[in-house]
Parts: structure tokens; C-alpha cells; sequence
């Protein structure tokens, strides 16, 4: 008898044991929160901005993630169910592709506790407007004191010879080339809608293709403009402004025709923990945080109650700028969501020729 008791006893124990490392376990994951970006300057600046001040305002320890913008990291966390990012930063392109499928949750503006009529852009019910960032062409004057000057000389290796850096991807090459083709920025969706007008933003590449190094991950651009590869390229606006204000490059940007696009927040479908995801998102979508966020890096904020805190020295560095969306192209994100499979196969597939 004795002996058995002995053994409900340690079996108690033991069940005791496992229900608090149970809670344990379940209190640590609620402490922690894994948010994924681009990596490089811009996910310095949303350390510095968002990250570190929230875990220490929290107590939530922020562990990072990184990709390139993968849409198919995250379609496999979903399919799977083992849903391992919490907060995901990425385009407005991907984040309307990623909603229509069904691998985001849909956002409860009540419940993030914020006014969506205050976000510029916030037409995606699985996204919340963070910023936005412009793909621009730059090159380094201490080797090019003369310019280029507008998107034409892009397409000029005449004047301007040697290798140009330009993203792998036809999203907003293929704009580009039909503004450097004669397109109005304001007729660009409609010509690219059209096999026409594909077919043209394909023939303009043509005429520079073995003159192209491609890059991936936004770190690259400023990289092949500082090692002297390229002698201009396409680039994130604040990966060259951090090139710029922290590493001393004497780079330019050619703000005409630049393409605005905007990062969004989003949260993955069927992950654990969708509360803390909420607090985030509200957190880093507040004005005076978004506002910020703009002294690491020149991204114009989404929700417009930012503006009246950013540092009006900073105001000029930023895409939003009014002078620099006089001859701007607003990335066309519907377009891409239904358009974008097909153009990524066919640039694939001319790559490949």
C-alpha cells in the first residue's frame, strides 16, 4: 500500500511538474514575438524605430526574421500550418496576391484601436500601410559628375556606357521601359495591360540586356554602385540615402519618374500569436513612431498623421516629397496582383533566352 501511494505521489509530482513547464513554455511564447523584413538598412531603421523601443515599452522580446520577399516561405508556413512569423513587413504587390489566396488574416481595424481612413493606401483588408519607399535610378557623381538625369539614359549606352544594376524581377522594369519608350506615366498601366504593350516593355529591354547586372536583395544596389560595378543603377531611395548619410557615398538620385511603392504589415494565417501580432502593428502604425522611423531611413510614412512629426529637415529626403511627385509613378497594386504570375514567367523565361 505504502508503495503505491509512493507512486501516486511521484506521478502527482511529476503531472505537476509537466503543467508548469507546460505554462512556462506557453508565458515565454506569449513574451516573444517573431517579426520578419527585408533585412539591411531598412531593417536597422525599424530596429531602432520599432523593435527595440516596443520590447522595451512591452517586455515582448522582437526575434527577427529576414527574406527577400518570398511569397512562397510564406504560402508553405500556411499550407503547412507551422506558422513561424508572427508579423511579416512586405510590398502592397505581395500583401494583395498573398490576401486573395487566403494566407492572410484579415485585419480588425477596431480591434489594432486605429483610424483606417487616416492610412494612405489602406485598400487591402489584409494589410496595414507602414511606408512608402521609392525605386529610383542613382549613380555615384564622383564618377558620373554629369549626370543621367531622366530615365532615358538608362536606355542610352551610348553616352553612358558600361553595366547598369536593375532588380530581377519585371515589377517595375517593366514600367520604366515603356516610360523610357515614350509611355506617359500616366498611361503606363493602361499600355501594359494590352500583349502590346508587354510586348514593347520587352523590346526596350532588349536594347540593354547584356548591358545588366541583376540584383536581388535591396543591400545590392548601393554595393554594385560603391564597388564600381555598375556605373548607375535602380535602387530603394533609403537604401541610398543610409549610403549616403552613414557611409559618405557621393551618390545621386534622379527623383524624375521615380516609382513609389509601399510596405505593409501583415500577419500570416493561423498564427499562434495573433493578439501580440495586433499590438505590434498598432504600435509601429502610430504617428509618432512612423514618424521616427524617418530619421534611419527616408521612407515617407502611410498614416498621414505622421507628417506632422517628422523633422521638417528630413522632409526633403523623403518620396513623398511634393516636389519629388511631380512626374512620379504609383505602383498599380492590383495590377500586379492579377498580372504579376504571368510577367514573373515570361521575365523568367527572357532571362533565360
Amino acid at each position: 500500500m505504502g508503495k503505491s501511494l509512493m507512486i501516486s505521489a511521484g506521478l502527482a509530482v511529476a503531472g505537476l511538474i509537466a503543467g508548469e513547464i507546460a505554462l512556462a513554455k506557453a508565458v515565454f511564447a506569449a513574451d516573444q514575438l517573431t517579426v520578419t523584413s527585408f533585412g539591411g538598412a531598412y531593417q536597422t531603421a525599424q530596429r531602432k524605430a520599432y523593435f527595440e523601443p516596443y520590447a522595451k515599452q512591452t517586455g515582448v522580446n522582437i526575434i527577427e526574421g529576414e527574406y527577400n520577399g518570398e511569397l512562397s516561405k510564406i504560402r508553405a508556413m500556411v499550407e503547412s500550418k507551422s506558422v513561424s512569423w508572427d508579423v511579416v513587413d512586405t510590398d502592397a504587390v505581395a500583401g494583395v496576391q498573398l490576401c486573395a489566396e487566403g494566407m492572410l488574416e484579415r485585419i480588425d481595424w477596431k480591434k489594432l484601436g486605429l483610424d483606417r481612413a487616416k492610412f494612405t493606401g489602406a485598400d487591402n483588408d489584409c494589410a496595414v500601410p507602414a511606408d512608402f519607399y521609392a525605386t529610383v535610378l542613382t549613380y555615384d557623381k564622383d564618377k558620373l559628375p554629369n549626370g543621367p538625369n531622366t530615365l532615358n539614359d538608362l536606355f542610352d549606352v551610348q553616352r553612358f556606357p558600361g553595366k547598369r544594376g536593375l532588380s530581377k524581377s519585371p515589377f517595375g522594369n517593366l514600367e520604366w521601359a515603356l516610360i523610357a519608350d515614350g509611355v506617359p506615366t500616366k498611361d503606363v498601366y493602361k499600355v501594359l495591360s494590352t500583349a502590346e504593350g508587354v510586348d514593347r516593355a520587352f523590346k526596350k529591354l532588349d536594347t540593354i540586356k547584356k548591358d545588366v547586372i541583376w540584383w536581388q536583395a535591396g543591400a545590392q544596389a548601393p554595393q554594385l554602385l560603391a564597388d564600381g560595378q555598375v556605373v548607375m543603377t535602380s535602387a530603394w531611395n533609403g537604401r541610398i540615402y543610409d549610403a549616403i548619410k552613414n557611409s559618405g557615398k557621393n551618390f545621386e538620385i534622379v527623383w524624375n519618374t521615380q516609382e513609389l511603392g509601399m510596405n505593409v504589415w501583415v500577419m500570416p494565417k493561423g498564427g499562434a500569436r495573433l493578439d501580440a501580432a495586433y499590438k505590434f502593428i498598432a504600435f509601429a502604425t502610430s504617428p509618432a513612431v512612423q514618424a521616427d522611423q524617418t530619421h534611419y531611413i527616408s521612407y515617407g510614412p502611410a498614416n498621414r498623421d505622421a507628417i506632422a512629426h517628422v523633422d521638417p529637415a528630413i522632409l526633403p529626403h523623403l518620396p513623398t516629397a511634393p516636389n519629388h511627385m511631380t512626374n512620379a509613378l504609383l505602383i498599380d497594386s492590383s495590377f500586379w496582383g492579377e498580372k504579376g504570375d504571368e510577367l514573373r514567367q515570361r521575365f523568367t523565361a527572357w532571362l533565360a533566352k
